[in-house]
């Protein structure tokens, strides 16, 4: 029977010190390796040019390199660039290069599908079939930052996780391709150009202030009250408004990190005078700094639409009167099923 070899990516360093020692090799190649791996983002052991071949093949008799493999991209007419990524095991996940002129995001995923079933969203209504691991994550990283530097020249600004899945139900993943991104081993990425997106769980988003995170957190809202944010998120029944009030204090208090809600709008659900206040309420009791006040992109099989834009802008005045701190986000890449809510691995490729 064939030896399971581990990932190399996913072994400690010092499971590649005890390696190199066994086989006699000098202690400086495992900084070499740890260098190919995280920093010159070998993809495969033949890629690392300055170790000996046969020093590759004993790698790769001990160790696999699985990566995220490019399969499709697509660029939409607003510069937006679409990419679906093949994990290993071959399932798709999608991530997005949102260009601006003062900024280029990418936009990651963190597992195959997602579980929570949101009512608007058409990554819902895919099955999950895994969480990502850290370094599948840290490769679409990557990837779009190649992307934003060969299209764009311009080196990759910020990231949001706000692609396929759940960022706090693959909480460990999450946090460790993080710890890489913004190692001085790996991209060396501030964390204050990180934001993790949730649909708010409790438990977690306190988790998160325990452990003292660098990163800003969004909470995805898009209703302010109970009952309506039962019908469209599922998750509310059991993690709701008022314990999501509390956690986003307690997790304010542990990191000093200000908050921001995410809230799209929904025309004749979400949009009237009533929802602008309770709105208000809920940003009164929380130390958000701001409210993304998103445009809505239609999905055929959701009965939602988005408000036209007198409807629109009305809401968001009567947030500013109420001296809400507030911005609008239009969607970005809506031509190729890159905006907000749309990533379902879509054939429109």
């Amino acid at each position: 029977m064939d030896k399971i070899r581990p990932n190399i990516r996913q072994v400690e360093v010092a499971d590649i010190e005890r390696f190199i020692t066994k086989i006699g090799e000098k202690p400086f190649r495992v900084k070499q390796i740890v260098e190919w791996l995280w920093q010159k983002h070998a993809h495969s052991f033949d890629e690392m040019t300055n170790i000996s071949k046969q020093l590759r093949t004993l790698l790769e008799n001990e160790f696999q390199l699985p990566a995220l493999q490019i399969n499709t991209t697509q660029l939409s007419e607003d510069g937006t660039l679409k990419t679906r990524f093949k994990t290993f095991d071959g399932h798709m996940i999608e991530g997005v290069l949102i260009p601006t002129s003062l900024r280029k995001t990418a936009c990651v995923s963190s597992q195959v599908g997602c579980s929570l079933s949101c009512k608007f969203c058409a990554t819902g209504t895919m099955e999950r079939k895994r969480n990502l691991h850290f370094d599948e994550i840290y490769d679409q990283v990557v990837y779009i930052s190649k992307q934003s530097e060969a299209t764009y020249e311009k080196s990759l600004s910020n990231i949001v996780f706000m692609g396929m899945g759940e960022p706090l139900m693959n909480y460990q993943n999450v946090l460790k391709a993080i710890e890489k991104i913004t190692s001085s081993e790996g991209l060396g990425m501030s964390a204050k150009r990180i934001t993790v997106s949730t649909a708010g769980l409790i438990k977690q988003i306190k988790q998160l202030g325990d452990d003292a995170v660098k990163f800003k957190l969004a909470l995805s809202l898009h209703a302010a009250n109970d009952k309506k944010r039962n019908e469209i998120m599922p998750i509310n029944e059991s993690n709701n408004i008022k314990g999501l009030i509390e956690a986003l204090n307690y997790f304010y208090k542990k990191t000093g990190n200000e908050i921001t809600f995410e809230y799209i709008l929904f025309k004749d659900f979400n949009d009237s005078e009533k929802d602008a206040e309770e709105l208000t309420k809920i940003y009164r009791q929380v130390p958000a700094d701001l409210i993304n006040v998103i445009e809505y992109n239609p999905i055929d099989i959701f009965p939602f639409y988005k408000p036209d834009e007198t409807g629109f802008e009305r809401f968001v005045e009567l947030l500013q009167k109420n001296r809400v701190n507030v911005r609008i986000r239009h969607s970005r890449g809506k031509d190729i099923d890159a905006a907000c809510g749309q990533l379902a691995n879509k054939d429109k490729f």
